[in-house]
């Protein structure tokens, strides 16, 4: 470590040691400088408009954002107009028909979709920002404070959060969309904490992260500035996986009647459809469009989340 701080620093090959780890565009902008930079952001627009799975999973979930952001704009009912008219099929004036109290399904589902997606934004949210905290100082600091970190971990890993959220949520007299989101983040973290803290184990060793510890940064800006950005694509990614996992897991705690009472969501009108025997009765247009809609979501989400590592992975990209 001598020659990089009274000789001339090897950048070159300092870039070239961190080029596989830089993910995403900005992963090796502090060293790289502005041309390596746009480099790999042309790279990444390049092949990803060229990876078949990323545009596809990216336009299937596009076009259902634009749906629940505009699709409850051109209901003809709110979610609270009883129509008059029970167990309709889908037709002109019913698109998607209507439930066993006469309302319009359409507007039930479009206004459910938002619902989804947002707890989906929360869940992953705190999900990520909880694990990727411990990761972080997990496998900064090493020794106790790793023993300590991962013993809490194995411990919230053992609950599963879908019979906790249950079991909190029947004592609670009123159940909202923000504790919904929130809580399945709080139980959703561990594995990205494990995740995060292998990576930052593997990265602290680094010379790049040598370098910048004889600099004098302040471990937080090291963690921030250094050791981060060389994992983005691969956080990126993890985000993703949360996103669908929440939605997935609020869907079902909906599905079981515990959801919130004053929102409608895809797992409500799927409770309200097996309350109601809507399978026995062949009223098909009640739970196969909330279970495709939730079902299509997911997977455009899975599909996109691999296509985005064949982009990101160059091993995976030239095969």
């Amino acid at each position: 470590m001598s020659e990089p701080v009274s000789g001339t620093p090897q950048t070159p090959d300092l870039v070239e040691t961190l080029e596989p780890l830089a993910g995403l565009p900005g992963g090796a902008i502090g060293i790289a400088g502005g041309a390596g930079a746009g480099r790999k952001g042309s790279d990444f627009i390049h092949y990803g408009l060229r990876n078949k799975k990323l545009v596809f999973g990216l336009g299937v979930e596009i076009l259902f954002v634009l749906f629940a952001i505009f699709g409850p704009m051109f209901a003809k009912y709110s979610v609270t107009d009883f129509t008059g008219t029970s167990l309709a099929s889908p037709g002109s004036k019913f698109w998607l028909g209507t439930d066993n109290l006469g309302r319009d399904l359409y507007a039930l589902l479009s206004n459910g979709l938002r619902e989804s997606y947002l707890v989906g934004a929360l869940g992953a949210l705190c999900a990520s920002v909880v694990g990727m905290a411990l990761g972080f100082v997990a496998g900064w600091r090493g020794g106790i404070v790793d023993e300590a970190l991962q013993l809490f971990t194995n411990i919230i890993v053992m609950i599963p959060s879908l019979v906790l959220l249950i079991v909190i949520g029947s004592y609670l007299p009123n159940k909202s969309v923000l504790f919904e989101g929130v809580f399945i983040g709080l139980t959703t973290w561990p594995w990205v904490a494990r995740a995060v803290r292998a990576q930052t184990f593997s990265l602290r060793s680094r010379e790049f992260v040598d370098l910048a510890r004889l600099s004098g940064k302040r471990p937080v800006s090291i963690i921030l500035k250094d050791i981060a950005p060389n994992m983005a694509s691969y956080l990126f990614l993890v985000i993703i996986l949360l996103f669908g996992s929440s939605m997935l897991i609020a869907a079902s705690y909906d599905f079981l009647g515990q959801g919130p009472s004053n929102v409608v969501s895809l797992g409500t009108v799927m409770n309200q459809a097996q309350t109601n025997a809507a399978l026995q009765y062949h009223q098909w247009w009640w739970f196969v469009p909330p279970g495709v809609l939730l079902t299509a979501m997911v997977a455009a989400l899975l599909v996109a989340n691999v296509g985005l590592d064949e982009v990101f992975n160059p091993k995976l990209r030239e095969q």
